[in-house]
């Protein structure tokens, strides 16, 4: 055997144990007279002691030890003179008898501990390196313990696994398909799934009653924090059950995460929130309730005629930043460039000071009396020592979303995103459609075949942008977790969606025929829900970024720098697959 123990195993108990271990070197601490080596696997670290009594070809072997050597120790476990609390074995070390260096290590391009020196490309060109560091491959347990419990929950409420394919059918509606062409069908391409969304409608037809599948899925899109070319979805879907009973369920689902993840007791029953309160609240569909700074709107309370700025805006609204009227003037000049950057894009910034004395100061006092300042402090429920900010502009979602910016931003300063502390909420009746300026034409807000609510079902003909949809989404901590709809199982109104989506018969059926097809033989009324995986790790494990509880992520620009991926085909590959394409040599 290569090992009798781990790494993390040993502890006081084992004391007078002949033991074998092997793993990393962490480091090596060379003390004249004694000799310790720290030894790494993937369950903790062990120190080896090499006593001034050993014999001295065993001593060379140890002093000679590189970090990163893979190594097999034998010796006897023994209790330390200087303990270490800082790790679970650290009562302990092993008296090594005998030491083989089983492979030998170059000196790795950056230090493999919690606090590397390390830069993102640089752990990311080694991966394989970075995964050896505690923080990271915790990252990971977290994940395979996500999935083990998801699955269990599942399980237990008579969901079936079921995988679905990955070489599928391009569908233009939505994010950009990743495209693979097809040596056997020249000329023609796979897509490779956005989720797998029609395929578990099928299933539905099929009587499966309740799917779930742990799912990769592509999209060719910008990325972000939060956004990976290829990620993992949770997608669940399940018949003759309606809103309410998806919504029961998952939550239910949520809560047992929580509780055994992070110990976390959720709400009994989770706060739901339209989309219109949402956007009118927060300047979000995805709002962070961790903190306050519910937005007023103020168009009313500003006397028309003089300010120009207010008077030609058709949306004026603010937030209270408690406690900050102290704030100078170098750092409201900060917060007005943070609101006219690009990624913001307001105009300008308005700021009402409510001074501890007393005393009123605003960027725009030149244009109100204090008395009317007041008023606006006074709709605001601002109080003495508070700051408001204040934006505005012609198209008052397009501004609320600014001051969602502003909010956050004024969160963080503040430090008033508690990552210990776990707000979530559902959101509810999306708009069904929006308007595409790309496209020209109004687009599905999720997918074409989400179901509208049935009262608006009339302003299809005459109306559509007003109908909502019976869509719901999982937020937490301002994150967008899950989201899913009630699915049409009608073909008459599934036609009746494709029309006002542009589609003509033909169109429809070319690209979605499957399905058409398929509800024709009696579809149960269905309904179903993604979470995103990757997120939802992250949230747990109280990360920024979804790229740290991924095993082999893309980079910002969606390379991946260790395997050099994508890169260029030869000649040979593309003749086969009957693709002209202008190489040079």
């Amino acid at each position: 055997m290569y090992r009798t123990n781990t790494c993390g195993e040993l502890r006081i108990e084992n004391v007078g144990q002949t033991v074998t271990l092997a793993g990393w070197v962490q480091g090596v601490h060379n003390l004249g007279a004694l000799i310790f080596v720290d030894l790494r696997d993937r369950y903790g670290i062990t120190q080896l002691a090499f006593s001034d009594d050993a014999p001295e070809e065993l001593r060379q072997k140890a002093g000679h030890l590189g970090r990163e050597y893979v190594v097999q120790a034998t010796g006897v476990v023994a209790e330390r003179y200087s303990k270490n609390s800082k790790i679970a074995t650290g009562d302990i070390e092993i008296i090594v008898s005998e030491l083989n260096i089983v492979s030998e290590s170059q000196t790795p391009p950056f230090t493999i501990e919690d606090n590397t020196d390390g830069g993102d490309e640089l752990r990311m060109k080694y991966r394989y390196l970075d995964l050896r560091r505690s923080c990271v491959r915790k990252n990971l347990e977290l994940r395979h313990r996500m999935a083990i419990l998801i699955r269990n929950f599942l399980d237990s409420r008579d969901f079936i696994e079921v995988e679905t394919p990955i070489l599928i059918g391009s569908t233009p509606e939505g994010a950009r398909d990743f495209v693979v062409p097809s040596r056997m069908n020249p000329g023609q391409f796979y897509a490779l799934p956005q989720s797998p969304q029609t395929l578990k409608q099928l299933l539905m037809v099929s009587g499966f009653d309740r799917y779930f599948q742990i799912a990769k899925c592509f999209r060719d899109e910008d990325l972000r924090a939060d956004r990976q070319p290829e990620f993992t979805q949770i997608d669940c879907e399940m018949s003759f059950v309606d809103q309410d009973d998806v919504i029961a369920i998952f939550e239910d689902m949520a809560r047992s995460l929580f509780k055994e993840i992070r110990g976390v007791e959720l709400p009994a029953k989770l706060r739901q929130m339209t989309w219109k309160e949402a956007m009118e609240k927060y300047g979000s569909d995805k709002p962070d309730l961790r903190f306050g700074m519910e937005f007023r709107e103020l168009k009313e309370v500003f006397p028309a005629g003089q300010f120009a700025v207010f008077d030609s805006a058709n949306y004026i609204g603010g937030i209270v930043a408690e406690g900050c009227a102290a704030y100078t003037r170098k750092q409201l000049d900060q917060l007005t460039d943070f609101v006219k950057s690009q990624q913001v894009g307001a105009k300008g910034l308005v700021y009402i000071k409510l001074n501890a004395d007393g005393t009123i100061k605003s960027s725009i006092d030149k244009f109100y009396t204090p008395e009317q300042l007041q008023a606006v402090a006074d709709k605001c429920g601002a109080k003495k020592g508070d700051l408001i900010l204040i934006l505005s502009g012609e198209q008052p979602n397009k501004t609320r979303v600014q001051l969602c910016a502003l909010r956050l931003e004024m969160g963080k300063r503040l430090g008033l995103m508690d990552k210990d502390k776990f707000e979530c909420l559902w959101i509810i009746d999306f708009p069904l459609f929006e308007w595409s300026e790309e496209e020209q034409r109004l687009m599905s807000t999720h997918h074409p075949f989400t179901m509208p609510n049935p009262d608006d079902i009339p302003l299809l003909d005459t109306d559509p942008a007003k109908v909502r949809a019976k869509a719901y989404d999982f937020v937490c901590n301002g994150v967008e977790v899950g989201g899913g709809s009630l699915r049409i199982h009608d073909g008459k109104l599934q036609a009746k969606m494709f029309e006002v989506l542009g589609f003509t018969p033909e169109k429809a059926m070319q690209q979605f025929g499957f399905l058409i097809n398929a509800f024709k033989y009696g579809a149960p009324p269905h309904a179903g829900l993604a979470f995103g995986f990757d997120r939802f790790v992250s949230l747990m494990a109280g990360l920024d970024s979804i790229r740290d509880v991924i095993a082999f992520p893309k980079n910002n620009s969606g390379r991946d720098v260790m395997l050099d991926a994508p890169g260029a085909l030869d000649r040979k590959q593309l003749d086969e697959l009957q693709l002209k394409l202008d190489l040079k040599d």
